[in-house]
């Protein structure tokens, strides 16, 4: 598996080969788009990007948690956190993708 993380910059170097928008425009556009995504999830809302993914605000509940060093046992408070899950075309073409390697 490979250790490689893809950047705004590298989505905007790929727009920019793809479409053709100058880089400071593919740029500003992948800021806008991970700026809306972003709001959106801020005001609770679920974000579903089609063939790609569903992201989502998801509150998970106080549990009881155990410190690994001192075995204590600790509660874990109630926090709010994002979710993501892949579509199904999605986890379908990386399954085949890796599949084949």
């Amino acid at each position: 598996m490979s250790e490689y993380t893809v950047t705004r910059k590298d989505m905007a170097d790929a727009i920019y080969r793809e479409i053709g928008l100058s880089r400071r425009e593919s740029m500003a556009l992948v800021g806008s788009i991970i700026d809306h995504v972003i709001s959106c999830l801020l005001r609770g809302e679920t974000v579903k990007i089609s063939g790609f993914g569903t992201f989502d605000v998801y509150e998970s509940k106080p549990r009881l948690g155990r410190n690994p060093k001192t075995g204590r046992e600790v509660e874990i408070m109630a926090r709010k956190t994002i979710r993501f899950k892949p579509s199904l075309a999605l986890r379908e073409r990386v399954d085949s993708a890796l599949s084949q390697k």
